[in-house]
């Protein structure tokens, strides 16, 4: 445990509990914190209030994600030169250019006419509860289906493929997991796995293009030249990971929280046909469970945040969790309020060119599936204990036994 005092935010503290009252702490007494490292590896700077998180995100010329990762923890040169090639390792102007090649694909609109599709799928994940008797293991069995299905189908993977796409994604971003990494070069074997997919689908479609994504980043040219490969492979694990993991994990913070507040879950039940309740409450869930608990940014100059000076160089962690209970923005903030309005939670980020792509999207499979399982089943249990993840980057569930009934 955490000695009486002592500020831990890495992963071994994730893995037990959301530190929410080292985080108060923080706020009040010390915004922008310098974080100690294990092994030798450079501090960095704990960034914990809204506002100060909103002026970083807002300013990539001053604050840069190339220059270190979006890691709390110092990657290799090689590391960085991949890292550099995926939409949240990139910099503007770089970064404009390529969000441009898949934002339409997640524009207002596009999200709009998918929004059938999600609410069918919902509907028959519900059915799948009831057929399994109620009794479901829900990250694997129900969190993690609709956003894979989702985003596999966006991306042109064939639906018999889904399976191994969650077990990559798993392996990528759990290694810090015991549960998800079973030897310490496992997230690389995965990775190179992935590539290698990868690789096979794009040929397939360099040959015979479809309406999907990866056809789009196929034949798609940035400053007048074809993707590489590899930019091809970094969109690709991006998209796959980010457009399953995030929403899985929101998704099980969501069930859990209704498990847990039973006034909360009859409130809802009660108004399911309220779209303006849904609404409101779909954010409170966004801002109560955020599924990432930071992004670094590195200084490219000496600055100041919050009155602290930062050399060149420094690495400042901002802290969504943290935010999201800021006192200085949210009335009574350790209050979950399915009513609260305005709710300018940081859960996709605090703004600027690294705003969440996938934003609209995660909103309307969260509703959408919440809705449909309490239409069905509007009493929910937890069945036994659940387990977090060991992640000093994902605020994730990795198992939550949940018992779902009509009455």
């Amino acid at each position: 445990m955490t000695a009486a005092g002592e500020i831990d935010l890495l992963e071994d503290t994730w893995a037990r509990e959301v530190p929410h009252a080292q985080f108060a702490r923080l706020r009040r007494d010390d915004p922008v914190h310098l974080h100690q490292v294990p092994g030798g590896q450079q501090p960095f700077y704990a960034v914990t209030r809204h506002a100060d998180i909103v002026s970083v995100s807002r300013d990539p010329e001053l604050w840069s994600v190339e220059l270190g990762s979006f890691f709390v923890r110092d990657q290799t040169p090689e590391a960085l030169q991949s890292i550099a090639l995926t939409l949240i390792g990139m910099d503007p102007p770089k970064h404009t250019r390529y969000r441009q090649l898949v934002s339409t694909a997640f524009s207002p609109r596009m999200i709009r006419k998918l929004a059938a599709d999600v609410g069918r799928r919902a509907e028959r994940l519900a059915g799948t509860v009831a057929e399994r008797g109620g009794e479901v293991e829900f990250v694997a069995d129900v969190a993690a289906r609709l956003p894979l299905e989702i985003i596999c189908e966006m991306i042109g993977v064939p639906s018999a493929d889904e399976d191994r796409i969650f077990d990559w994604s798993n392996r990528m971003v759990g290694h810090q997991d015991p549960d998800f990494r079973t030897t310490e070069e496992d997230g690389q074997v995965a990775a190179a796995e992935i590539y290698a997919y990868c690789d096979r689908l794009a040929a397939e479609r360099a040959e015979e293009p479809r309406d999907d994504i990866l056809s789009a980043l196929v034949h798609a040219e940035v400053d007048g030249e074809r993707l590489t490969a590899h930019e091809i492979d970094m969109f690709f694990v991006t998209l796959c990971v980010a457009g399953n993991e995030t929403t899985r994990n929101l998704l099980a913070g969501t069930l859990l929280t209704l498990a847990e507040r039973p006034d909360v879950r009859a409130d809802l039940v009660a108004h399911l046909d309220d779209d303006a309740l849904w609404a409101t409450a779909t954010e409170e869930f966004l801002r109560w469970n955020g599924s990432i608990h930071n992004f670094r940014r590195t200084a490219t100059r000496d600055t100041v945040i919050g009155g602290v000076p930062l050399p060149a160089g420094s690495k400042a962690v901002l802290f969504y969790t943290s935010a999201n209970r800021d006192e200085a923005v949210f009335a009574d903030p350790d209050v979950l309020d399915v009513r609260r309005t305005p709710n300018e939670h940081l859960t996709f980020g605090g703004g600027g060119p690294h705003y969440c792509l996938g934003a609209g999207l995660a909103r309307s499979q969260i509703k959408s599936l919440t809705r449909a399982l309490l239409r069905r089943h509007p009493h929910v249990e937890l069945a036994g204990e659940p387990r977090r993840m060991r992640s000093d980057f994902i605020n994730g569930i990795k198992y939550l036994p949940l018992r779902f009934s009509g009455v």
